[in-house]
């Protein structure tokens, strides 16, 4: 009887045993360092994402901008060469004498020469 009291015994000291808990520490997946550099990898990239999107919607802008000048200036440019017809229209030599017999001034015989001929 001895041994069988020894038997139930002895599993009774090794649960006892297998009760302490030993502690084991866990490789981390990521390092700290590996962390660091990823997060500062993520960062420029976000950052020069920004950039990115910011130069190009000021391009844009800059490129909306010169049309809308470059079409200013056409229309610019059409008045100033519809004005220009107008002034050589107007300052025909027979128009300019028929303005002045209407106002009453005779010419009589008299050389009449431009003004950018005159020396």
């Amino acid at each position: 009887m001895f041994a069988r009291n020894l038997e139930t015994y002895q599993p009774q000291q090794e649960q006892q045993q297998t009760k302490v808990q030993v502690k084991v520490q866990k490789k981390q997946w990521i390092s700290k360092g590996e962390k660091f550099l990823y997060s500062l990898f993520v960062g420029s990239v976000v950052a020069a994402s920004v950039f990115i999107v910011s130069y190009s919607s000021s391009l844009d802008s800059v490129n909306r901008d010169v049309q809308e000048l470059q079409t200013k200036i056409e229309e610019q440019t059409l008045v100033n060469n519809t004005l220009q017809a107008e002034v050589k229209q107007l300052s025909e030599p027979s128009r300019i004498l028929e303005v002045a017999k209407k106002n009453g001034l005779n010419i009589q015989n008299s050389k009449v020469e431009q003004a950018n001929l005159v020396r």
